[in-house]
């Protein structure tokens, strides 16, 4: 699983996450594990609250795992989704607007 501990991403990292999130399924079901907070949901409660349950959950927390946008954790017999890799998002972010403005001219031409 991976975890992000500084604001760099690479390309091919970030090319996965918002591939991930390409999804409107997975996009909903992150967005209920956010609402959620971090303590996370089981299995069944995410399922109830993003109206994605089944296989068709599995396929989605593995593709958002697989991208280090959410964490599962094993706690008992259940497997607890433990929301969002919120370092991950925050990197994915960082990406975003890394070069935010970079290539604007901040200098006024003369006209002669």
């Amino acid at each position: 699983m991976k975890h992000h501990t500084d604001s760099t991403l690479s390309i091919e990292d970030a090319a996965q996450a918002f591939a991930a999130l390409g999804s409107e399924q997975r996009l909903g079901v992150l967005q209920t594990l956010v609402r959620a907070g971090p303590d996370g949901l089981s299995m069944g409660e995410l399922g109830e609250r993003s109206g994605v349950t089944g296989s068709t959950l599995t396929h989605h927390l593995r593709f958002l795992t697989h991208a280090g946008l959410v964490v599962q954790a094993k706690e008992g017999r259940s497997i607890i989704c433990a929301a969002v890799a919120y370092d991950m998002a925050e990197a994915l972010s960082a990406f975003l607007l890394q070069n935010c403005c970079a290539d604007t001219e901040h200098t006024e031409h003369s006209h002669d």
